[in-house]
């Protein structure tokens, strides 16, 4: 036996209509390198090298020892973490130096919450 049940058409929205919030395609696309970038283990932990540091910055030839890697992968990982948002390179003579960005990571994190 097949009941059919009657369709209830309800006057008032259930929820929020999903186009009033979220990020813009721009927004979108930065945070997403962002969370991208921090998704590989050792990128993550270049950054905390460079922040844990008391001039809250490092040589590329500071970097490779902690972490086990060539100095070509280490300046690849920072090249990802430059382009991101997360760090800044500054050239000084044969080497670059990388400071962490103040607040990026915040304002990747904050730009997904409700406002």
């Amino acid at each position: 036996m097949t009941m059919v049940l009657p369709l209830s058409v309800a006057t008032d929205a259930c929820c929020g209509s999903v186009a009033d919030g979220g990020v813009d395609v721009a927004s979108a696309e930065q945070i997403a390198r962002v969370f991208k970038a921090l998704g590989d283990p050792t990128r993550v932990r270049l950054l905390s090298l460079i922040a844990g540091t008391d001039a809250r910055e490092a040589c590329i030839c500071d970097l490779t020892e902690p972490v086990g890697l060539s100095q070509p992968t280490v300046s690849h990982h920072m090249k990802q973490l430059v382009e991101a948002g997360l760090a800044t390179r500054e050239q000084r003579g044969r080497w670059a130096y990388y400071r962490v960005v103040d607040g990026a990571l915040a304002a990747a994190a904050h730009a997904l919450l409700p406002h």
